[in-house]
């Protein structure tokens, strides 16, 4: 008798439905039979979506093609985030994807740039992302020409309805059956298993294994299998949103925008047809239309609709696979848009799904393996977004000083002091952000080193500043070769269409 499992139902569609769909039909389909249930009367909670460059693995694992993937989701290219006001009022940097620099003799570069500072420029002199993006360029560029250095590290903002719907599209095609409908019930067997769904005209959709991602409610996952969840509000305090967009306005930016407000934070993110804005506060400290004030006080561009309220609480399920439900997306958890993360999150689910999917039989060790690593991972996450919250400045302000007041999780402790201590930055392999992207945040967010490493002493004084004006300009000159953002969407436009 055949051990494989040979059904699948997800519940709810949006981006982690249709990007579960796509992937698993790609990766199992035609040998795993799927099916999407989805109610055309529910909405989807984004209205723009920011991604890191993660997402180019699933793109790959797809088969998407880049130009085609932006024309039909209004898509931009992103280098970075920008963090506005986040450490102290009037300060700005930017967390830039791809490398800061170059190491030299197994020292991370950061060493030598701290040894020197007094006349090596700006840290951000050293990434050719942040020199694009604040250029507004971008060019398909993966090495500097003649050079070691590497080039642009790339990620996308597009519109989450748009994306999903041309998600569902590809995903059918390869196979997968869709049902509009609403869940009225989800039946379980003698042992707690679910063992189908019941939709609210009678029919029952029957599987040996299911999918959740049905957003917050987490229908299966908490409605049925009453998984818990592990709250962090005491760590991001942040519990309510608004969502509005706006006229696109020039130029075209490649990258978003995170602006520190009184009780939270407002994003940007740059579409080709309009710009995706929203607000994330914490209601202990603000009321709901002073929120709404601010977020309009603040847009670009003229609003183009009501913004819509979205509330949650910051945390994850204390189990990721319960019996033989996974769930996905919002069901699982919620770590607010801060990093771009919620897209990686729901990548990386389907992925460990994928090389841990189960079969008829004991599945205890791949369930227990699959829970451990996806913890782990939004635990990364979490200490990351803390930080930047922690590491403020911002004294007199209620909020601001709650969370630079506020108890910190053990691991992010250590990783500060370690930073403050010798500029150490030690990351798991399994972290999502690398030494990079701590090194810009925690400089970024006013953490200084009291010490560098005594090897960058070796290398004499001369051969250092060489080293790091030779880097900058290469950089530099780099970066001003670069088209004009807007002017590459529309040449990749006209080549997809």
């Amino acid at each position: 008798m055949s051990q494989e499992v040979r059904s699948v139902v997800i519940a709810g569609g949006g981006t982690a439905g249709w990007m579960t769909a796509a992937a698993l039909a790609r990766v199992l389909g035609p040998r795993l039979t799927i099916t999407l249930v989805e109610s055309s009367e529910i909405g989807i909670v984004g209205v723009g979506e920011a991604t890191i460059p993660a997402i180019a693995q699933y793109n790959r694992l797809v088969k998407i093609d880049e130009d085609d993937f932006l024309r039909h989701t209004q898509g931009t290219f992103k280098l970075g985030i920008e963090f506005v006001d986040w450490y102290e009022k009037g300060q700005a940097y930017m967390h830039a994807f791809g490398p800061v620099g170059r190491d030299l003799a197994y020292i991370p570069f950061h060493h030598y740039w701290l040894r020197d500072q007094a006349t090596a420029g700006s840290l951000w002199d050293y990434s050719l992302n942040w020199l694009a993006a604040k250029q507004a360029r971008f060019g398909r560029v993966e090495r500097i020409p003649d050079t070691p250095l590497a080039g642009l590290l790339w990620a996308y903002h597009f519109d989450a309805s748009l994306y999903a719907a041309y998600l569902s599209r590809l995903a059918q095609s390869n196979g997968v059956r869709r049902i509009d409908g609403k869940i009225s019930a989800v039946l379980q067997d003698s042992d707690g298993d679910v063992r189908a769904l019941r939709l609210e005209d009678g029919r029952e959709l029957a599987a040996e294994f299911f999918i959740d991602c049905t957003g917050f409610r987490g229908l299966l996952i908490e409605g049925a299998l009453k998984t818990g969840y592990e709250d962090w509000s005491h760590w991001l305090p942040c519990d309510r949103a608004l969502a509005v967009p706006s006229a696109r306005i020039a130029p075209l930016l490649p990258y978003t925008r995170s602006t520190a407000l009184e009780a939270g934070w407002q994003w940007r993110i740059p579409l080709q047809h309009r710009t995706g804005n929203g607000h994330v506060y914490c209601s202990a400290f603000t009321s709901d239309e002073r929120a709404k004030d601010l977020l309009l006080a603040n847009l670009d561009g003229e609003p183009q609709a009501e913004p819509r309220p979205i509330r949650f609480t910051t945390g994850r399920r204390k189990l990721f696979w319960n019996r033989n439900v996974v769930c996905m997306g919002l069901a699982s958890g919620f770590l607010e848009p801060l990093e771009s993360t919620s897209i990686h999150l729901i990548q990386v689910t389907i992925q460990r799904l994928i090389l841990l999917f189960p079969h008829h039989g004991d599945n205890e060790e791949r369930r227990r393996e699959f829970n451990r690593s996806a913890a782990a991972e939004y635990e990364y996450i979490r200490d990351f977004i803390i930080l930047h919250y922690f590491a403020n400045q911002r004294v007199g302000e209620p909020f601001w000083d709650a969370c630079r007041n506020m108890s910190i999780p053990e691991s992010l402790r250590r990783r500060i002091e370690l930073f403050r201590e010798t500029a150490g930055i030690f990351c798991s392999p399994d972290d999502l952000f690398q030494l990079t992207s701590w090194l810009q945040v925690l400089w970024g967010q006013g953490v200084r080193p009291r010490a560098t490493h005594p090897f960058v002493e070796s290398v004499a004084p001369g051969d250092r500043a060489g080293y790091l004006q030779d880097l900058r300009r290469l950089i530099s000159q780099a970066a001003q070769q670069l088209p004009d953002h807007a002017q590459f969407i529309s040449g990749s436009r006209s080549k997809a269409g």
